[in-house]
């Protein structure tokens, strides 16, 4: 009898453990869209990418975690969420156009997903989201480098020239 109390004791924390880490993934994740939506233009366009990446790969987890505590995904009436502005195709956003086809790929089979009950579908387009958008922060980070090393050395040759 003290057996049976003791495992639902443990799965009860199992579940409030894996509902928490749930609930802060979520937040973590709607903190990084918000992020993105209210951004001026361009400004830390590459460091919006590396933090949406790891909220997409924090949620990934969490969804694992809650699929093992037997929990479903509650499915989205919507399947066509578009993501922030930023970063829809036409936008003028910045990146290789090869590395925005796995995102807005990543982004479908999330809105796909949603749609459902299945948290480890759910999970690994998290995850396909989270490794696209860190490839592509990565490859904005390099950009910018490059721009902004080319930048100064015009800028050093337009002042010496006047």
């Amino acid at each position: 009898m003290a057996l049976v109390g003791i495992v639902r004791a443990m799965t009860g924390k199992a579940e409030k453990l894996a509902e928490a880490a749930f609930r802060g993934a979520q937040a973590r994740w709607g903190d990084a869209l918000e992020a993105h939506r209210l951004a001026p233009p361009d400004a830390g366009f590459s460091a919006r990418l590396a933090v949406l990446s790891e909220a997409a790969r924090v949620e990934a987890e969490a969804c694992r975690d809650a699929h093992a505590a037997d929990f479903a995904w509650p499915p989205h009436r919507a399947s066509s969420s578009k993501p922030p502005y930023e970063l829809q195709p036409g936008s003028g956003r910045r990146g290789p156009d090869e590395l925005w086809a796995p995102f807005d790929g990543a982004v479908a089979k999330l809105n796909r997903a949603a749609t459902g009950t299945d948290l480890l579908a759910v999970a690994e387009a998290y995850a396909q989201l989270g490794e696209a958008a860190g490839e592509l922060a990565e490859a904005v980070a390099r950009e910018d480098r490059i721009g902004g090393a080319r930048g100064r050395s015009r800028d050093r040759r337009s002042r010496g020239a006047a």
